[in-house]
């Protein structure tokens, strides 16, 4: 197999390996197998078109030795016109051919590339945590866009021009040759160095490209990012450094995509300056073997148009390299997210369904450590009844929202194992772990929609009466109807026509939608303001009525109403037990409550 690199194929986002370009394009058809549908019929059509474009010159020979009798004999009219018909002809079947053509390989390439991005879309929502967190989203976004258009112009135009070429060049080289093999001889040495050197370029540009294809991600990401935080910028007043970052990564993206055009002008120039020598070297050299006597007017003339044939592939092919390049560099990047492992696996049709009823949880001695970290839970070996109402507690860092993620299976624990009803989390198939846990983060992002469809995500076919039903079991049916439209009310980009509190509400009812048996809930109340914290808890109390639930918080609220509390102190849990007891106790949640009493001026 041949390869442009050998290094190590890529295994993870930023790995910095590359693999080659022919295993690239492999890896890419194997993820998109529509490339590879009816390809034998489009190569079809490429050879019929390239096969018209050299019946011309044969046709002008023919017309010019026997038609107008350029090599001595008489002329013949009914020749002369058999022959423009005949040239005319294979114009009109090369431009049908060529149609056919370019219309499969685009509704192919599409297909593929449209399958291209859906893999990858899916596979980056089953990234590690820690990969998409150091990934920059824009980055991230870029591979699923950008670097899939880049393949798709490849394939497309450049797909195009390549199958043309070469079957031009080849069968030129085969005309040529049976007319005058000197003459074929001269073109092919004036074009041997470019020829050689291909290799070279192609290297070159392909390290060139994979850093323009970079930049284009950084620069995604330097825009964005300020055009979602528009309001941190503003409050700051530090426009003239976020301008600042976004001129940096618009030059860096300049000066990387202007070195990867500098050699592929040189490239293209080589291609010309390698045509020029070719269309002089057939001049002379015809003229000499012409005056010889060894070929005819009409060879001659026929040889400077099948020179056509072959100049202009060859100088295409210069910039079809440069495309290939930059196609494969794209190309490379998804596939690198496609092939970058996720840590949390699906066990689907052989794992094992939770049963729809209030679950019981179990620590079997659980651990966790980030990759190159220490470990940040010790040994969690705890019992949590079906129907309790558990509140976590402890310092910031503690690694109580860790506890969340294991508890939701966001991340797998390092060692030992979370176990739901007795069942492993690892043997739990997603749709029913989805469906029977429901995790409210610490902020509800909501979508840019109504809130009838962001509700929804709770219950994908829930109708407009349940919507309301779910918001009256949480006493919310008052804002609800407060709401300038109600159900048809539009939350904005990420929810910011609405207040961080009433983000959360609508939080609270999709869950309520969705009626899980195990309620985990991540900084519920964080963030609001103490009436709406109020009304937050009274839909909690309603909401967790009948399920287990497991509240992750730094007000101490919802631990004096919890039936247990579990008190972490550097990734150990060193108590546990209702909230009067724990006071009275007095050790880290004796502190925790004494400030946080203190805060709140009790």
């Amino acid at each position: 197999m041949t390869a442009t690199t050998d290094r190590a194929p890529e295994a993870a986002v930023d790995s910095g390996e590359e693999i080659g370009a022919w295993e690239t394009i492999r890896a890419g058809i194997r993820h998109s197998p529509e490339l590879k549908e009816g390809i034998g019929v489009t190569i079809a059509f490429a050879v019929v078109a390239t096969l018209g474009r050299v019946v011309v010159p044969i046709a002008v020979q023919q017309t010019l030795d026997r038609g107008l009798g350029a090599d001595g004999r008489e002329g013949d009219l009914g020749f002369t016109i058999t022959m423009l018909v005949v040239a005319t002809a294979a114009l009109v079947l090369t431009g049908v051919a060529s149609y056919f053509m370019t219309a499969r390989l685009y509704r192919t390439a599409e297909r593929g590339l449209a399958t291209l991005r859906v893999k990858a879309f899916r596979h980056v929502h089953d990234l590690p945590l820690l990969t998409q967190n150091s990934e920059r989203r824009g980055a991230l976004v870029s591979r699923v866009t950008s670097d899939v258009d880049q393949v798709s112009q490849f394939l497309i135009f450049g797909g195009i021009i390549a199958i043309i070429s070469i079957g031009q060049i080849a069968i030129a080289t085969v005309v040529m040759v049976v007319y005058s093999w000197q003459l074929a001889l001269v073109v092919w040495i004036c074009f041997a160095p470019l020829f050689l050197s291909l290799r070279f370029f192609q290297r070159k540009l392909s390290a060139a490209y994979g850093v323009v294809r970079r930049q284009v991600g950084a620069m995604l990401s330097a825009v964005a990012e300020p055009v979602v935080g528009a309001a941190v910028v503003r409050a700051y007043a530090v426009e003239a450094r976020t301008q600042q970052r976004i001129d940096e990564a618009i030059e860096a993206n300049r000066a990387a995509a202007t070195r990867a055009q500098g050699l592929t002008a040189f490239s293209f120039s080589l291609g010309g300056v390698s045509g020029g020598l070719a269309n002089a070297g057939v001049l002379v050299i015809g003229v000499w073997v012409g005056v010889a006597g060894d070929v005819t007017l009409g060879v001659v003339l026929a040889f400077a148009f099948l020179v056509t044939l072959f100049v202009g592939p060859v100088q295409m092919g210069t910039q079809v390299l440069t495309d290939a390049q930059n196609a494969i560099a794209g190309w490379r990047r998804v596939i690198g997210i496609l092939q970058t492992p996720a840590d949390v696996t699906d066990p689907g049709v052989d794992g094992e369904p939770l049963p729809h009823r209030p679950v019981d949880i179990a620590f079997d001695h659980v651990g966790f450590a980030y990759p190159g970290g220490e470990p940040v839970l010790h040994d969690i070996d705890q019992h949590v009844a079906a129907g309790t109402r558990v509140a976590v507690v402890g310092e910031t860092g503690s690694g109580k929202s860790t506890l969340a993620k294991l508890l939701t299976r966001l991340m797998d624990p390092t060692t030992g194992r979370v176990l739901l009803d007795g069942i492993d989390l690892r043997r739990v198939p997603f749709d029913s772990l989805r469906r029977r846990v429901v995790l409210v983060p610490q902020e509800g992002f909501l979508f840019d929609a109504d809130l009838r469809e962001n509700l929804r995500y709770g219950k994908l076919d829930a109708t407009d009466a349940e919507l309301l039903e779910a918001a009256q079991a949480l006493d919310l049916g008052d804002w609800l109807a407060g709401l300038p439209r109600g159900l048809d009310t539009r939350v904005g980009q990420r929810g910011e026509s609405l207040s961080a509190g009433e983000r959360q509400l609508v939080a609270l009812i999709r869950a309520r939608l969705a009626d899980p048996d195990l309620l985990v809930l991540d900084e519920a109340t964080s963030a609001v303001d103490p009436e709406l914290e109020m009304r937050i808890g009274r839909a909690l109390e309603r909401l967790m009525q009948g399920r287990t639930s497991v509240s992750i918080a730094h007000r101490l609220t919802t631990a004096e109403n919890a039936d247990e509390v579990l008190v972490f102190d550097k990734g150990r849990i060193v108590q546990r037990g209702p909230h009067a007891t724990l006071v009275a106790e007095g050790g880290v949640y004796g502190r925790l409550h004494a400030s946080w009493v203190a805060q709140q001026g009790r």
